[in-house]
This record gives structure tokens, C-alpha cells and sequence, in this order.
């Protein structure tokens, strides 16, 4: 690991500052990404900034009737909070379909939403990849591709997004809210958070130079059946060939948002209103610029079968 110097913020707005004004600085909390890239090399702040004292570890009610989550609460404090269990029940078994009870109790909300992909080729330093060095090239194109995106990609990146608890924020309207180096406010719905790779691949959000998470806002309950469906290699600890967040309304209406499928959570208005007339027609709607190769091409298939058992869950 290169050595770097450290320092623990005193506010939110200080924090963004310090960050804005240091282009080598980065943030740490729970670290359970960061540290072990910076182990490989892959991440190299000369800084860091560490944000665990600035009291953004709350779970409030907000005025609306929905729930105000700190950028600092901990994956497994947010699975279990009641009122997540019981009005956003999607949030909580997508967090439980993720990582290992240890991880869950260091990982933070926000570092969840900002964790970088788990691509090999982007792991590994001896192969080009434009996410770790911009304009090396794309290893994974042409190379093998089981694991990788179908839709939402480009011609210099086809990465896919890790996180699960994304997924269920994404069908759930979540909305991200920062402070920048400014010290102003911003509020910033999650379906315009996530970049799509484009040429720039390495910038995976719509975050400003040191700009900060604070807190992650989720409107008043939707009500309906929520399921988080993960299919994976193995039954824990894996990331998601292809994963479905639904919230399913009595009537079959409802959102849907998919995972292991693009470099961000996956979510078309089309897919939503094809939810009443079944699996095939929502999953066409959901996949339909999708552009697989030879090896992942199995994946359309998956999200169609993988919704069609929500949509059965969700009917009883």
C-alpha cells in the first residue's frame, strides 16, 4: 500500500472542501471497498478523509411520510431497522442478499451505492482497462464475458454494477443527497446518480470534485409485495448473474429494477408498464437495447425467468 496522509473531518462541508481541494483525496468509512483496492494498487489516494464523525449514522421520518437514511448507517443497522422490515421490505432483503454479515456491519449506505465494480479485468493491473486508466482500453471486450453487462454499454466499457442495495433504491424512487465544496445542498433522484460508461467509464456518477453523500431520502411507502430475487453462481457471498428488484401491486402494476445486467441499476419505464402482462412481455421491455455477446447471452433469458418467479411470488 503507497503511503498517504489522513485526517478526520469535522462537518460535511468541510469534508467536501478539503476533498475538492485535494484532487488525490478520497473518503473513507467503513472502507470495505477502498482499502482493499488500495491494497492492489487500484486506488492510490495521497489522502484521506475520514467522515465516520459527522453524526450521519440516523434513520429519521421525514415530513412526506418517508424515510431519511444517514449516508453513514451501516448495511446490517439498515436491514434491520423496523421500519425498513416493514414498508420497504425490498431494501432489506437486498441487503441481505449481499456480502457477509461482517461486511454488512462495516459497509455504509453511501459507500454501498459508490462501491466500484467487481470486473477481474479491472482488478487486475496488468490488463488495460479504461475504468482504473482511462484510454488503456477494455480488456472484457473480446475477452471473457460471462460475468458482464448486456445493456447500457459502450464501446470502451462493459462493467457491471455490484450492489444490490442500489437495485432495491432504484425501484424504490430513492433520492441522494450531498453537500459540495460550496457547502451548498443538493437532492439528485437515483435513476440520474449512475452515469452509463459512454467514453468515460471511469466517471460513474454525476458527483462534483469533492461533493458528499449525507444522506439518501426514500418517498413514503409504496405498499404492494416487495421481492429481491438474486440468481448467483453459488447460494452466498456472490455477486448477481442477474438480479430483480420488484415492488408488485395487487392489481400487477408496479416497478422493477435489474441487476448483473449494466453498469447501473437497470430500470426503463417500459418494463414498469409491461409488468400486468407478464414476465416475457416486461423483460423484453426491460432488455430491449441489450447488446450480449456469445457468453452472456444466457442473461436475457435469466432476467425473463427470474422475473417470471417474481411476478409468481408476488401473486401467492
Amino acid at each position: 500500500m503507497r503511503p498517504f496522509t489522513y485526517e478526520r473531518a469535522s462537518s460535511a462541508s468541510s469534508a467536501a472542501r478539503a476533498a475538492a481541494e485535494n484532487p488525490e483525496a478520497k473518503f473513507i468509512a467503513g472502507g470495505t471497498n477502498l482499502l482493499d483496492l488500495m491494497k492492489l494498487q487500484i486506488e492510490r489516494p495521497a489522502h484521506l478523509i475520514d467522515v465516520n464523525g459527522l453524526g450521519l449514522d440516523e434513520i429519521q421520518l421525514t415530513e412526506a411520510g418517508g424515510l431519511r437514511i444517514g449516508a453513514l448507517v451501516r448495511n446490517t443497522a439498515l436491514a434491520s431497522h423496523e421500519v425498513v422490515r416493514r414498508d420497504y421490505a425490498l431494501l432489506s432483503r437486498a441487503l441481505l442478499a449481499g456480502a457477509s454479515g461482517q461486511l454488512r456491519n462495516k459497509a455504509t449506505t453511501a459507500g454501498n451505492l459508490l462501491q466500484r465494480t467487481r470486473c477481474p479485468y479491472f482488478y487486475d493491473p496488468h490488463q488495460p482497462c479504461n475504468k482504473r486508466q482511462p484510454g488503456s482500453g477494455c480488456s472484457a471486450i473480446g475477452g471473457f464475458t460471462r460475468q458482464h453487462a448486456v445493456v447500457g454499454i459502450s464501446n470502451a466499457c462493459i462493467a457491471t454494477h455490484p450492489s444490490d442495495m442500489a437495485i432495491a433504491m432504484r425501484a424504490l424512487d430513492a433520492v441522494v443527497e450531498t453537500v459540495k465544496a460550496d457547502g451548498s445542498a443538493r437532492a439528485i433522484p437515483i435513476g440520474e446518480f449512475y452515469r452509463l460508461p459512454g467514453e468515460t467509464p471511469h466517471i460513474e456518477t454525476v458527483l462534483e470534485p469533492g461533493e458528499l453523500i449525507t444522506s439518501v431520502v426514500l418517498p413514503a411507502p409504496a405498499g404492494g409485495t416487495h421481492i429481491y430475487r438474486k440468481v448467483r453462481d453459488r447460494a452466498s457471498y456472490a455477486f448477481a448473474l442477474v438480479s430483480i428488484g420488484a415492488v408488485i401491486q395487487p392489481d400487477g402494476s408496479g416497478r422493477v429494477a435489474a441487476g448483473g445486467v449494466a453498469h447501473k441499476p437497470w430500470r426503463v419505464e417500459d418494463g414498469d408498464k409491461e409488468l400486468k402482462n407478464g414476465a416475457k412481455a416486461a423483460a423484453a421491455a426491460l432488455m430491449a437495447d441489450a447488446r450480449p455477446t456469445e457468453q452472456n447471452r444466457f442473461k436475457l433469458e435469466l432476467v425473463e425467468r427470474a422475473l417470471a418467479a417474481v411476478i409468481a411470488q408476488a401473486r401467492g
